[in-house]
């Protein structure tokens, strides 16, 4: 039941545009993340 599907060119651009997403998120969670580590920290002393 393997059918094979080629990926036109409006595929890859989704893929492309949908990990530049992931990317993004990652990243700004990532910084948001280190920016309340760091608020901690200083919250303390």
């Amino acid at each position: 039941m393997q059918k094979n599907v080629e990926m036109g060119a409006s595929g890859s651009i989704t893929i492309a545009l949908l990990m530049i997403a992931v990317v993004f998120l990652m990243r700004s969670f990532y910084k948001r993340f280190m920016g309340v580590d760091r608020s901690d920290d200083t919250s303390d002393t």
